[in-house]
């Protein structure tokens, strides 16, 4: 009979519920069980549904694995095996000399949204408690940290203030800036099912490409790359025009309100329609469709986050929330669509540079404290200045400031902006520890220590979604050879570098118990969850309620949200004579990021044989570019090459890249190669969305191998 263990996918930030069922053959000798994975229907998230990356996550856990710690002292040797004992030993030995020469600062952790909360939460303990360096950062910074920064600005505090039953009782949905269809396919399968059925509801998209979540809109709107803000600021204009704000809670729930009108006089309808490439009348119809919305739910993602103005694209949103009054009630709210499993769960546990457990921050001294105390550590030992962001690691490594990096559970050498550059600074560190559960990835070639790391299935703890719903990933397995938990990694580190009463966790379930008391009255409370309840009642959401600010009372100084009026700034690097298209990046629906698991998936490779760039016939007539062309794309900072889609999906001048392919995926592919790091100044956010490129053709002969993209209709 088979054995069922509950589960979270551990992809994207839906957080769907999984059911794995464990079943050896009879008469088999090696008594290896096979692995079925399905749909947990009893999931509030995602009530049964899962798309292929979550389907085919099981063919993924055996292949490829690293499973014993290795060493080398150059990187132009071969890894060595050698025993924990030996490893952990040279670890504590690099942090010591490493801080006792250079200081804590010189040492730093790049985590992951793929870490559970429990590895999270150990981590910030050793490093901003312990070691006294606040420089942990993981690649939310590349995700979420704009939508973080927004909502704090905004409300208050970070927590996206809405569920995902909303997706089923809004009137309109308001996406842009994301290709929910593909990126969050669970998520936009509850909505559009309350779309058919409800010829009322309306769904608003907005994006330069027309994409699966584009071609079912009743409005789709492909705005230029970087005027997001223009065309928020000039719905703003016309609700207001039109009599649409919501006067009462306006002057009781807000702050700034006449500044924000002051400045959304700037954006008249001709003006903003020009600006974004879109005629009056389609800016006029999606004001419509928000102010005769009974229940506005808005939703964005990457589009929106990845900018060099992420924060204030984010806070552009919510003013329209504000405006209308259109939070804190059911179908309604700005909704960030969280891109990893646990970015939510590395919020709450202080998982950035710039943030303590429990929504705290580096730079309140009242917050400090309160760690302080808890963790039992001497008073001032948590150092008040923000550490390092992810892409101020990288600059570290060029200057000889950063002097030991620890990379846990990510792929660097694929996944941060300005490819060349970052590859030549990691080369530089002198030393280098990647803990991972797969071997070999793109970053390993940049690593002194590879750790192999217990994955999902082999390690219990817990996740967060989009909807803060906290989750129990059970393991069904053990870790395949020496692998180990990341948390438990972590905390033999402590207790070799003397810090071991600290962290005398006897498993995650204790982890969790002292994490969830730096929580109790704070807006993320979890304080009454625990292993023990999450393994009776699957998921409970936190908060204590389905949606935060049900009250209208905000986590601000005086109870009120707060308009942040902001002026468009359009791109980092606009398009030129030189660089005459802009290039945009994103994901397709079958794989995830930089291919680590869905790469080696054969289904999944299947559907996607190699890297591909969308054009519009247009673009593609002028360059003498045809379907299957192999074509150079060059930036100020590299060059890929990718296959021509010639499609009408894309809009003219825009080209689009898919992020996945790293050298150990192809060749010469890499999306990131032409990306640019300039960030957003709040969130320090990168604007990975939009580069400026040139195009050429390098062959018109080339046909695209074994399978053809079709383009949505729009």
């Amino acid at each position: 009979m088979a054995e069922i263990t509950k589960t979270l996918c551990p992809y994207c930030g839906v957080g769907c519920g999984l059911e794995v069922l464990s079943t050896s053959t009879p008469g088999e000798t090696s008594k290896i069980p096979n692995f079925k994975v399905r749909g947990d229907r009893t999931h509030p998230s995602s009530l049964g549904m899962v798309c292929v990356k979550g389907a085919t996550i099981a063919e993924s856990i055996d292949k490829d694995r690293l499973l014993y710690p290795m060493v080398r002292e150059s990187l132009d040797e071969e890894f060595q095996r050698v025993t924990w004992e030996e490893v952990l030993e040279l670890i504590s030995d690099r942090i010591q000399a490493t801080i006792t020469n250079f200081g804590a600062d010189a040492f730093c952790m790049y985590g992951s949204g793929q870490m559970q909360t429990e590895d999270y939460y150990v981590a910030q303990k050793l490093l901003k408690g312990c070691l006294g360096t606040n420089n942990f950062d993981s690649n939310s910074r590349l995700c979420m940290s704009s939508a973080v920064k927004g909502y704090t600005q905004s409300l208050g505090s970070d927590g996206p203030p809405c569920c995902y039953d909303d997706l089923e009782i809004t009137d309109c949905a308001f996406i842009i800036g994301s290709n929910t269809a593909e990126c969050h396919p669970i998520v936009f399968n509850r909505f559009q099912k309350h779309h058919k059925k409800n010829p009322h509801v309306k769904l608003v998209v907005v994006d330069p490409r027309c994409t699966p979540t584009a071609a079912v809109a009743d409005l789709h709107l492909a705005i230029r790359p970087g005027s997001d803000i223009d065309f928020l600021n000039g719905i703003a204009f016309l609700l207001l025009e039109w009599g649409k704000a919501d006067v009462l809670f306006v002057e009781k729930c807000t702050n700034n309100f006449s500044e924000f009108t002051q400045l959304i006089q700037h954006y008249p309808p001709e003006k903003v329609a020009e600006s974004c490439g879109i005629s009056v009348e389609e800016l006029e119809t999606a004001a419509r469709y928000w102010g005769e919305a009974k229940n506005l739910l808005s939703l964005w993602s990457m589009g929106v986050n990845q900018s060099s103005q992420g924060t204030a694209k984010v806070t552009s949103i919510i003013n329209l929330h504000l405006l209308t009054g259109q939070i804190g009630k059911a179908g309604a709210g700005p909704f960030s669509l969280t891109g990893q499993p646990n970015a939510m769960g590395g919020r709450e546990v202080g998982g950035l540079s710039h943030l303590l457990p429990g929504y705290r921050f580096i730079t309140n001294p009242e917050d400090r404290q309160e760690v302080e105390k808890f963790w039992q550590i001497p008073p001032g030992n948590i150092n008040p200045k923000n550490g390092r962001t992810a892409w101020d690691i990288i600059t570290g490594l060029e200057t000889g400031d950063v002097n030991l990096l620890w990379v846990v559970a990510t792929n660097p050498a694929v996944s941060l902006p300005d490819l060349e550059r970052t590859k030549a600074a990691l080369k530089k560190s002198p030393f280098t520890i990647l803990q991972d559960a797969y071997y070999p990835t793109e970053t390993a070639a940049f690593a002194h220590v590879l750790l192999p790391a217990a994955q999902w299935g082999e390690k219990t703890g817990t996740m967060t979604n989009s909807e803060r719903i906290v989750t129990l990933c059970e393991a069904f397995r053990e870790p395949v050879g020496e692998g180990k938990a990341d948390w438990r990694i972590f905390a033999e580190v402590a207790e070799y570098l003397g810090f071991g009463d600290k962290f005398q966790f006897v498993d995650s379930a204790a982890v969790y118990s002292e994490f969830v008391q730096l929580t109790q009255g704070r807006i993320c409370d979890m304080s009454d969850i625990s292993h023990e309840r999450l393994h009776q009642e699957r998921a409970i959401q936190w908060g204590n309620s389905p949606r935060l600010y049900t009250n209208h009372y905000f986590p601000t100084p005086n109870g009120r949200a707060n308009f942040i009026p902001s002026h468009s700034l359009g791109l980092a690097e606009p398009a030129d004579a030189n660089f005459p298209y802009i290039l945009t990046t994103g994901r397709v629906y079958g794989h995830w990021h930089t291919q680590t698991r869905t790469g080696r998936i054969e289904k999944i490779a299947q559907m996607y044989p190699e890297p591909f760039i969308e054009i519009h016939p247009r673009d593609a007539d002028d360059l003498n570019i045809k379907n299957g062309t192999l074509v150079e794309v060059r930036s100020r900072r590299g060059i890929s090459r990718f296959t021509a889609k010639v499609t009408k999906s894309i809009s003219p001048g825009t080209v689009f890249v898919p992020i996945h392919w790293g050298a150990l995926w192809a060749d010469n592919a890499e999306a990131n190669t032409l990306t640019h790091p300039i960030s957003c100044p709040d969130s320090f956010q990168p604007e990975l969305k939009a580069c400026a490129v040139s195009l050429i053709p390098v062959s018109i002969n080339l046909m695209i191998n074994r399978y053809q993209l079709e383009p949505s209709e729009c």
